[in-house]
């Protein structure tokens, strides 16, 4: 490397020796030139100037974009696939239970007591059908120690025809029921000589007409009416009717819903207590609940009020109530808790009907005005405990004005009394009344074939003119059992306890008038039942009542049957 190094230099060396010899004459005369300089050479810089990096280009054409337009050449192409449908997996499901449209069950028990019930349903056409209900109820009666006849029955049939289409539904009904008892609870002190002329039977009859309409795609959800006849066998009589429609819109994304109502109450009784005037009866009220719903993912509202405008049209006296109607509920912890919260009032309308359906010993010569319930404020907690127990808590302060009591009857014994003056009959007293409960509620499924319930009432109450809150308990408990022993044989238990109520009675004597408070002591009644399905159609039932035996007062001086046994069977079948 270094040898072709020396040798590159040494011709090069030799090539500029030898151009110089070669320009180099030394003979030629090359001769003379002169040379003016007029001014000495001066060199300058020019201004220089930068280029823009965006030129401006005025062509217009230039700047124009072309308009470019794509076309898809479509065609068909032939395809054998053919995508293989989803097979739902196989599940073990059960036989599904033959149902049955017709009932008919029989039962038999002591006291010679009857129990029997009727069903029936067909279908007029793919939306119609009609129903029957045919219930009887009847006891010889047999209590012990009773001065008078303890009997008593109760049938009842209800007829309903009805329609239902996809956007609407509707159905009439018609009914008739008869009642009959007997003011058998007699004081302790009433002679027997006297009670020798007592009759004391009493009927009722109850006749009504109803319906109901719903739509399903319409700011008119549904309307509902019903007329009841009410009468007995002592002169008296009754009418009521009312008349409830609802509506139901959206506005921004949330439910507004008003409800009203028109309800009419008319009736007399023959005679006061004292047989000395007739007493009539008459409201006509007119109230309207307005509220709107809201509904979030963790808490909902439905915020409200309700009106009413109350005739009486008896004392021609005229009333403005106005009630909160509010809810409001907050997820705590998901489904497993629930906080609810609100206040609630309104107008209950009071009747000789309704009395009798709680107490059927009341006398025909009631005094009868609605209840002013003017607000009922409750918080409470509810959810699960797990998947199959469910709870209910709740705590509540409820102050109502003219709150109907049922307290017994003064008495005398002079021989012209009606049959329910002998202090074995039931008035009513109203006051004004401060309530404070609590509830409590369990309810279990440990199975489908096990399920269980306890609940309780805890009341504490608050009375204006009254001595008592009287014939209310303090204490209400309940529990039931279910089980579903195999295919064919299943049992249930039902107890419920009652605490101790206090009711009061005068006895009237040509010198003096005495009045008594009695308290009425606290009661259990234990009741089981167990039937047995032989067949689809045919099985059996028995049904045991008040098993300890006890003959408890639920009301003064008018005990209770005690051990009662019912052994019967039911049919099921179709036309």
């Amino acid at each position: 490397m270094l040898n072709k190094i020396q040798y590159k230099i040494c011709f090069l060396l030799f090539l500029c020796g030898f151009q110089n010899a070669w320009s180099q004459k030394k003979e030629e005369n090359i001769g003379t030139e002169v040379v003016n300089v007029v001014k000495p050479y001066t060199p300058s810089v020019s201004d220089a100037f930068k280029v823009k990096e965006i030129p401006i280009i005025n062509d217009e054409e230039t700047s124009k974009k072309e308009a470019i337009e794509y076309t898809i050449f479509s065609f068909p192409v032939a395809s054998t696939f053919t995508p293989s449908k989803g097979m739902a997996a196989n599940v073990d499901k059960e036989k599904e239970e033959k149902g049955f449209k017709n009932y008919f069950s029989l039962g038999l028990g002591n006291y010679t007591t009857i129990k029997a019930d009727f069903f029936m349903t067909e279908n007029i056409s793919s939306t119609e059908y009609i129903s029957t209900n045919l219930r009887h109820l009847s006891s010889q009666g047999g209590i012990k120690g009773l001065l008078l006849e303890d009997k008593y029955f109760t049938t009842a049939l209800d007829l309903s025809y009805g329609n239902q289409e996809r956007n609407r539904a509707w159905n009439i009904d018609l009914g008739y029921k008869n009642q009959v008892y007997n003011w058998y609870g007699l004081p302790e002190n009433m002679g027997i000589a006297l009670v020798d002329g007592i009759n004391p039977q009493h009927t009722f009859h109850d006749f009504y007409l109803g319906g109901k309409i719903g739509l399903t795609e319409s700011y008119f959800k549904e309307a509902s009416f019903k007329f009841n006849r009410f009468w007995d066998a002592q002169g008296s009589a009754e009418n009521r009717f009312y008349l409830k429609p609802s509506f139901s819109f959206d506005v921004m994304n949330e439910v507004v819903k008003t409800d009203f109502v028109i309800d009419y109450l008319g009736g007399a009784f023959e005679k006061d207590f004292n047989a000395l005037s007739a007493i009539k009866y008459g409201f006509t009220n007119f109230g309207v609940h307005p509220s709107i719903v809201v509904n979030k993912e963790n808490w909902s509202l439905d915020l409200g009020g309700a009106i009413f405008y109350s005739l009486d049209t008896e004392n021609n006296k005229n009333k403005l109530f106005v009630y909160p109607k509010i809810l409001a509920s907050l997820k705590v912890v998901g489904d497993l808790m629930l906080f609810y919260t609100g206040a609630e009032g309104g107008l209950e309308q009071n009747s000789y009907r309704d009395f009798v359906n709680v107490n059927s010993y009341v006398s025909p010569t009631l005094f009868v005005v609605p209840t002013d319930k003017q607000y009922d404020v409750f918080a409470g907690l509810k959810g699960k405990l797990a998947n199959t127990i469910s709870y209910n808590l709740r705590g509540s302060y409820r102050n109502e004005k003219n709150k109907a009591l049922f307290t017994a009857n003064s008495y005398n014994q002079d021989t012209v009394n009606e049959a329910y003056a002998f202090g074995n009959s039931f008035g009513v007293v109203y006051d004004t009344m401060k309530t404070i409960s609590f509830f409590g509620e369990l309810n279990a499924d440990f199975s489908k074939n096990v399920s269980f319930g306890i609940n309780g009432t805890f009341s504490h109450f608050t009375t204006t003119f009254q001595e008592e809150a009287w014939n209310l308990p303090a204490i209400k408990l309940g529990s039931s059992l279910d089980i579903k022993i195999t295919e064919k044989w299943s049992a249930g238990a039902h107890l419920f306890f009652v605490g101790e109520r206090k009711d009061n009675q005068q006895e009237m004597t040509s010198i003096t008038t005495t009045t008594t408070v009695y308290t009425l002591g606290s009661y259990f009644d234990l009741n089981l039942q167990a039937s047995y399905q032989y067949n689809k159609r045919l099985g059996g039932f028995l049904k045991l009542n008040n098993i300890a035996n006890q003959s408890y007062e639920k009301w003064l001086h008018t005990p209770v049957q005690g051990f009662q046994l019912v052994l019967g069977a039911n049919y099921k079948f179709d036309f």
